[in-house]
């Protein structure tokens, strides 16, 4: 069964025993066995390995993992070095170069600096079909980051939720803790950036609030 290697697996125990994660399992037993799906199945749950809860100061949410070959590798708009910054991941780099002047432009597209400060690069689903965008949307995926997302509410310590477009901004309504601070914009896919990403600023906005709580802020760097 699923072995994350920190304290995600007795917070999420109830999860993965349910019936809904059970028949989610199946599924992505016969997906995988018939069907190119990513990312790896090692690499399902990298965002929750790489950010324990006890750490995550902040939580990017996505969709789903990337569909194109060699891109996804289990965080939220990241890919791992040598694969080309797909346009989302380069307008987040602009937006973050001129928020704070961290210019992470024609470098990588790896994010895994970023999980191991605390931010938590989570998909609303965690796996996906080649080629398919939302192929594994519905199939309880949902439930399960839903899990953690109201997991993160309970916690007294402050977390920001950075929700780009409609379906990450439908995540607001699970948090409902005063303690954690929610911004929402467009997101940054060339078809909704100039819609509100760019110039929303929330990278700024993070790090004045984790300051504010006593909490070191995120250095947004991909090569801190």
């Amino acid at each position: 069964m699923v072995n994350i290697g920190n304290d995600w697996d007795t917070l999420l125990a109830a999860e993965f025993q349910s019936e809904n994660y059970q028949q989610l399992r199946q599924f992505l037993i016969q997906e995988y066995r018939t069907h190119t799906v990513y990312p790896n199945m090692y690499d399902i749950f990298n965002a929750l390995k790489y950010t324990a809860c006890k750490d995550v100061k902040a939580v990017i949410i996505g969709q789903d993992p990337y569909h194109n070959e060699g891109q996804a590798h289990g965080l939220s708009f990241s890919v791992r070095k040598g694969i080309a910054p797909p346009p989302s991941l380069v307008n987040i780099f602009k937006e973050i170069k001129d928020d704070i002047g961290v210019d992470n432009l024609g470098k990588h597209g790896e994010l895994t600096a970023w999980a191991k400060q605390g931010v938590l690069l989570l998909n609303a689903a965690l796996t996906v079909r080649a080629g398919q965008a939302n192929s594994h949307r519905g199939k309880g995926w949902e439930q399960v980051t839903d899990a953690v997302i109201r997991i993160l509410n309970l916690r007294q310590q402050p977390v920001v939720f950075l929700l780009w477009g409609s379906n990450a901004r439908a995540k607001a309504q699970l948090i409902t803790n005063p303690n954690h601070l929610v911004l929402t914009c467009a997101h940054p896919s060339p078809l909704s950036a100039y819609q509100g990403f760019f110039g929303c600023k929330h990278f700024s906005k993070t790090n004045a609030f984790l300051e504010q709580k006593g909490i070191a802020p995120i250095d947004w760097h991909i090569d801190p």
